[in-house]
């Protein structure tokens, strides 16, 4: 066999390949789906780190199945917990004390590891959404 023909086989091949490829990427990336196990973050203690104005701030939070207690820069805020559905639940305040502490927080989570989930949250009835990863506080008797 010629070198020529050789490097025409190899092409073909080639071209044939790449077409394999581009028709297989879309199908194993489309059946991809992220690890969802939202009911092991229904109770427990967790925190979210955000940037705020440049600072990193950090919440803590404590959950059940029917409240919320949140600490922020020294404030305790408590909230209802209302289910929809396994993974998303309504954040409604107890003791508001400003008319921005009154409004309710639709919260969804996205995906979950071992001790992190990344959710989504905004405020009931608007569309804007912001996301975040929570970070599940083991204490040292737990372990």
């Amino acid at each position: 066999m010629d070198l020529s023909r050789l490097t025409l086989l190899n092409k073909a091949y080639f071209c044939k390949m790449k077409n394999l490829y581009l028709l297989l990427f879309p199908v194993l990336v489309g059946c991809y789906t992220p690890k969802r196990d939202c009911s092991d973050f229904k109770i427990g203690k967790f925190k979210y780190e955000a940037l705020i104005d440049g600072n990193l701030e950090k919440t803590v939070f404590i959950r059940n199945d029917s409240f919320q207690i949140e600490i922020y820069k020294n404030q305790v805020d408590t909230s209802k917990i209302r289910w929809i559905n396994e993974c998303e639940f309504i954040l409604t305040p107890l003791n508001p004390e400003s008319i921005l502490d009154k409004y309710q927080m639709h919260m969804k989570i996205l995906s979950t590891t071992n001790n992190t989930y990344r959710f989504e949250y905004n405020e009931v009835g608007k569309k804007q959404k912001e996301t975040g990863m929570a970070e599940r506080i083991i204490s040292e008797n737990e372990n």
